[in-house]
């Protein structure tokens, strides 16, 4: 991708989602490996970027957006707030994540962000089919495929961060 349209996409969701991208809270899932290497912060960048990008594609057809709700849903959509490889619940029970995350995501946003519905959507059903039930809005439909397609290309290893800039990702092809 150009550095350009890197950078207009960053800026892009900086613009709606400024206020998650500085908070403690989603900064400290820098802590948290999601697929691979990758945390937990890159890996939701990745995503929202990557939302954009089918947006954008969508909107070429005619088909409309809530851009806002598409970037702080991909944002948020793993916001749960602990390591997954080494968690265990309460009852004893393991690697229930990808069943389980989504909820967990949905509470510690709603308890740290006013959430619209869309929002709501998108952090729920975003590991759709696992959900069950599919997505609502067309904004949870571009998350769902931008999170399965990112997460491929993670935990193959074939993409570290392809969106960073400094500032909200270290770049470390560069370093």
């Amino acid at each position: 991708m150009p550095e350009k349209e890197n950078e207009r996409l960053i800026k892009r969701m900086a613009v709606y989602g400024g206020d998650i991208l500085r908070s403690p809270s989603f900064r400290g899932t820098r802590r948290n490996i999601q697929h691979g290497s990758v945390s937990v912060y890159e890996h939701s960048i990745s995503v929202a970027c990557c939302s954009l990008e089918i947006m954008d594609g969508l909107k070429g057809l005619g088909i409309r957006f809530r851009e806002r709700e598409l970037v702080r849903g991909a944002l948020l959509h793993d916001y749960f707030l602990y390591d997954w490889h080494t968690y265990r619940r309460p009852k004893g029970l393991k690697n229930l994540h990808g069943f389980r995350h989504p909820e967990t995501a949905l509470r510690n946003a709603g308890r740290d962000y006013r959430l619209t519905f869309c929002e709501r959507e998108i952090i729920r059903k975003h590991m759709w089919p696992l959900t069950v039930v599919p997505p609502m809005c067309r904004e949870a439909w571009v998350v769902t495929a931008a999170d399965k397609y990112c997460s491929l290309l993670e935990t193959l290893r074939l993409r570290k961060g392809r969106w960073r800039k400094a500032g909200h990702i270290r770049d470390r092809r560069r370093s």
